[in-house]
């Protein structure tokens, strides 16, 4: 076994990566051979860790340096420096990563980390995704082993039962209990598929666990497997995320090769086996029965229910559905038993959740903390507070199907029940904040054109009941709002909810039920004054020339368009706002901020 002083850490998930991560690499290893080094020094790709924001990053070890913002031309004083002469360069460090006494901090010390409970994403960050004996080397296939040797497949259950742990994928449903309903489901054959159709604006957290991760994934698979009694397993993963693609297809084959897939796993008489789906980027194939329909080769629409997945699934044969992050969790909790779970989160809500963090935050990235956790913790502690000093608005939970919540419940916990009610849901894990700049109106027009967009148009509910909800926002955006147009959204809304067939027309008005619940006069605003307090709503804009500030340069006059603004030397230019196409380039041009939108 070879023997290393020093590995370096390189970022490969897709962030880092459309930085540059894998030159980087390429650079690191370059330069190692070039100082007769590359035999004491291991470079690793790794999958994402977490802080987005400051990528791509590198980390080396044993001294844990944290280097943020890495450039490839950055690498040659790293190699000279940090692992030929021992010197950590201070000034690529993350500016958290070194304190007063100038004592390298690890990374559990950096404030993004130390709310922190990493358990989908333990070794993100930490293992060579398509390395399989790295991932071994950290307890891999060892819950696997466990199962086939030690456990029947009740045992399997009442352990996940006994944890506590609830479906991450936004419904919350007790997994133990899903796992059982498929045991007890009668059927010659039965198939075990994953969910990893992530379709969320901004989410991408079982994405990373796919590039980082991918084993955690398959060997969770094949437990279930062994647990309800199936010998198939399909992962459904979107044809956009070709790292997540790449590592899987490596990461099964890999397993196959070490006799952890296929016939006979461990010698046992239990075989089980995986094969890829590519989505073709449905945001509505993230509801089980579309995209079993879509697995299956046909359109993906959702069908009613019952049957569920776990009596009639692909095939018309009993089938077991997750999502990546749960069953992520699964060899932890056969590992550690069900106290151990138990024993993080709340009474209703155990273990840890991973949220995609992004939106109006500081720290952008992907954040895993224990259920309970506050907004207020997650914005400020783990996500470093608003840019700008800037004042929180508002932040969106569960995707373009979630709700807006306000600063009066900035110390709600993150779980199931406490989101459900303040009007919000956990969804799969997305999390926008939104600042004073953001015009609420406009957020739930945005969320609500994505829903639009993506209905399958089978149910009548969803197909034009949200087509009618988007014309009325356009209405009030464009300051033809009426009275009454308000009562008619969340009539329409409610009606909706109770009415579409699945997931995707049941929660899609919750953007703008919550917006209006809570944001009200906002709305009114639009509608009785014809105003947009965040000056967002284009239709509703007005450009004024303070007369105290303008220096009567004429720079605004030449870049209208529109030939709106007038005036003469030594006296205010002036707006017409009959003929101002608003288009903000009068703004954008004066050098004395003379011009406002109001």
């Amino acid at each position: 076994m070879e023997l290393y002083r020093s590995h370096v850490l390189v970022c490969g998930g897709t962030g880092c990566h459309s930085s540059g991560s894998a030159d980087i690499i390429r650079r690191f290893n370059s330069e190692l051979k070039e100082h007769g080094i590359e035999k004491e020094v291991k470079v690793v790709q790794t999958g994402c860790f977490g802080l987005c924001e400051v990528g791509p990053v590198v980390i080396v070890y044993p001294e844990g340096a944290f280097y943020s913002r890495i450039k490839v031309d950055d690498v040659p004083e790293i190699v000279a420096e940090h692992l030929v002469k021992g010197r950590i360069v201070k000034h690529l460090l993350y500016h958290d990563s070194i304190d007063e006494d100038e004592d390298i901090k690890s990374l559990d010390e950096i404030p993004f980390y130390q709310k922190q409970k990493r358990v989908a994403l333990r070794n993100c960050g930490v293992i060579n995704p398509e390395n399989i004996d790295e991932y071994i080397a950290f307890d891999g296939y060892k819950a696997l082993a466990k199962v086939l040797t030690e456990m029947t497949p009740e045992e399997v259950i009442e352990t996940l039962k006994a944890s506590g742990l609830r479906g991450r994928g936004g419904a919350g449903f007790p997994t133990g209990l899903k796992w059982e309903f498929t045991y007890k489901a009668n059927g010659d054959k039965k198939y075990v598929a994953c969910n990893a159709d992530e379709g969320d604006p901004g989410a991408f957290m079982d994405r990373s666990i796919l590039e980082g991760d991918p084993h955690s994934v398959i060997e969770a698979m094949t437990i279930a497997g062994y647990t309800v009694g199936a010998d198939q397993g399909y992962i459904y993963v979107r044809a956009e995320y070709p790292i997540a693609v790449k590592r899987l297809t490596i990461a099964i084959a890999q397993a196959r090769e070490y006799g952890l897939l296929g016939k006979n796993i461990l010698g046992t008489d239990f075989s089980f086996d995986l094969e890829l789906r590519l989505g073709a980027g449905a945001f509505v194939c993230g509801e089980e029965t579309a995209l079993m329909a879509s697995v299956e080769g046909y359109r993906g629409e959702p069908r009613p229910r019952p049957p569920f997945p776990a009596t009639k699934g692909l095939f018309g044969k009993p089938t077991l559905l997750n999502n990546v992050e749960t069953y992520a969790n699964i060899p932890q909790i056969i590992l550690n038993g069900p106290e151990w779970l138990q024993s993080i989160g709340t009474e209703k809500s155990k273990g840890t959740k991973v949220f995609a963090l992004g939106g109006k935050i500081n720290n952008t990235g992907l954040v895993e903390v224990p259920m309970g956790t506050t907004l207020r913790e997650i914005i400020y502690d783990v996500g470093g507070g608003i840019p700008g000093g800037k004042k929180f608005k508002a932040a969106q939970t569960g995707g373009p199907s979630g709700g807006c919540i306000p600063a009066e419940h900035l110390d709600t916990p993150i779980d199931y029940d406490s989101l459900t009610a303040i009007g919000s849901m956990m969804g799969s894990g997305g999390l926008v904040v939104m600042d004073e700049d953001n015009c609420m109106v406009d957020i739930a027009r945005f969320f609500l054109e994505f829903t639009v967009d993506e209905s399958c148009g089978k149910c009548p509910p969803c197909r034009i009941g949200t087509k009618r909800m988007l014309e009325l926002l356009n209405k009030i955006a464009e300051g033809k709002g009426e009275e009454g147009d308000i009562e008619k959204l969340i009539e329409l809304g409610e009606g909706i909810k109770m009415a579409s067939l699945c997931g995707l027309g049941q929660s899609a008005p919750n953007p703008v039920l919550s917006t209006i619940r809570y944001f009200r006069d906002e709305y009114e605003e639009h509608i009785r004054d014809k105003k947009c307090r965040a000056g967002v709503c284009q239709a509703l804009l007005q450009y004024f020339i303070l007369e105290d500030k303008c220096r009567s340069c004429g720079l605004c006059a030449k870049a209208c368009p529109a030939n709106a603004i007038s005036g003469q030397r030594k006296q205010p230019y002036v707006i017409n706002q009959e003929t101002c196409v608003k288009c903000g380039a009068c703004m954008e041009k004066c050098p004395f901020d003379a011009i406002v939108k109001r």
